[in-house]
């Protein structure tokens, strides 16, 4: 039998959670999310989801809340149209890569300012 890569299970959760926000999930909660991506671990049972969202501190926090919530459905639906053997446990995570690097974009902005400004 051949192994199952944890980078392929990992790319199809990430497709198939998309697609149930998209599609099925209805709590008002859930703003702009963008899953980013998906870390599976090598035994397929844990997977670390990463979202990002659009919006203010406070609606980053309840689109995060409002996922963890809905945790249980959405892997029972991952679990439906993925056949594994065990579906992996989900947890979500907030990716905050975008302001990262927004941030760095401003300190680089910055400096080139400060460089411009002298002789």
């Amino acid at each position: 039998m051949a192994r199952i890569r944890p980078s392929r299970v990992a790319e199809q959760i990430k497709k198939e959670i998309t697609d149930i926000l998209y599609h099925e999930l209805k709590d008002p909660r859930i703003g702009f999310v963008t899953i980013t991506g998906v870390e599976v671990s090598r035994d397929l049972q844990h997977a670390k989801v990463f979202a990002s969202v659009l919006g203010s501190d406070e609606e980053k926090a309840l689109s995060l809340e409002a996922l963890q919530k809905a945790t249980g459905f959405i892997r029972s639906e991952v679990g439906r149209r993925i056949r594994l053997h065990h579906t992996p446990e989900i947890v979500f995570k907030l990716d905050t890569s975008e302001d990262y690097s927004q941030r760095i974009s401003h300190v680089i902005r910055q400096l080139q300012g400060e460089r411009g400004d002298r002789p």
